[in-house]
């Protein structure tokens, strides 16, 4: 590759670049801080050697909550940019289609029963299920023929129902216990984060995020409109489908790993769509990026802001989309 083609690539992808940085810089600000006083030496030492406490803090605590927050923040992005997509519509995003509060249901039920208990990965799957779910919903009201603004009042409609369902199962929790646990993921928290759940996280988010990156050209020609992406050879069913299976699968892992984290989907595609050509293709990676470096700076602005843990991430990203 010459100088110029060099020149060219990172002139066209500067910014996705700088969001990948942006992104692996605030990792590790999230990494180096926390209420142990420990040098920065000391965490990598105990990270990559045997150092007693240090690599208690730094492989159990630390680590899993920096690498949770961008994977969740990576799920949102690119689950939001994917969504406005499909939809052509900006105010489409796993929150506001009731995605995330179905997710959020499915994993509160997997609670409240007891089902988590038997096995960690009932909780990601009893989200992931909520997620598709929604999903699934959304996709045959669009096939059957609901226009945008119909599928995001329908989306609005049961996102009101899945916190009203979760609602109840608090009111019903059989203990204090349970209930701070719920509230915790209707919030939407990286506290106790675990390495555990960010390994039941990974791999289904990576396999959403790639099935979105795989629709990524078909929903240019969606911009259109669907009989002109038809006439290309677009198969919309088809692009539907690998959508809604991608954010089931991203929206429901993170949600099962971190809870209810709000706007995330909504803002980051909005603050990149003008640099990009308000290109879906060019859009979900970057959202991706920007989603992981905006959740990871705001787990770094309630431990700065509230060190006892008690404002959650989830409320820090709702009022920042708010």
């Amino acid at each position: 590759m010459g100088a110029r083609e060099v020149l060219y690539f990172i002139e066209r992808h500067g910014l996705t670049i700088a969001l990948a940085i942006l992104a692996i810089v605030l990792a590790a600000i999230s990494f180096a801080i926390g209420p142990a006083q420990i040098g920065i030496s000391d965490l990598f030492s105990g990270l990559f050697g045997d150092h007693g406490t240090a690599t208690i803090i730094a492989r159990e605590i630390r680590l899993p909550r920096a690498l949770l927050a961008l994977v969740v923040g990576g799920a949102l992005g690119a689950s939001g940019a994917a969504l406005q997509g499909l939809f052509r519509n900006p105010l489409a995003d796993p929150g506001v289609t009731g995605v995330t509060s179905s997710a959020g249901f499915g994993a509160v039920v997997a609670m409240y029963f007891g089902f988590a208990a038997i096995n960690p990965l009932i909780l990601p799957a009893s989200a992931i299920a909520g997620a598709v779910a929604t999903s699934t919903i959304l996709y045959f009201l669009s096939r059957a023929g609901a226009e945008r603004t119909a599928l995001i009042l329908a989306g609005a409609a049961i996102a009101s129902l899945a916190t009203a369902m979760t609602a109840l199962a608090m009111s019903l929790a059989p203990n204090p216990y349970a209930m701070s646990e719920m509230i915790r993921w209707m919030m939407g928290s990286l506290r106790d984060s675990t390495l555990a759940d960010f390994e039941l996280a990974v791999v289904p988010v990576a396999v959403g995020v790639a099935i979105l990156w795989s629709a990524a050209r078909s929903l240019d020609a969606l911009t259109l409109g669907e009989e002109a992406a038809q006439s290309l050879g677009v198969n919309v069913h088809g692009v539907r489908r690998r959508v809604v299976i991608g954010v089931a699968l991203a929206t429901g892992a993170a949600t099962a790993a971190a809870g209810a984290v709000s706007f995330v989907g909504l803002v980051v595609p909005h603050l990149l769509r003008p640099f990009y050509a308000y290109e879906p293709a060019r859009l979900i990676i970057p959202s991706a990026l920007g989603g992981a470096a905006l959740v990871t700076a705001a787990d770094i602005a309630v431990r700065v802001i509230a060190p006892d843990g008690q404002l959650l991430v989830g409320v820090m990203t709702a009022m920042i989309g708010a």
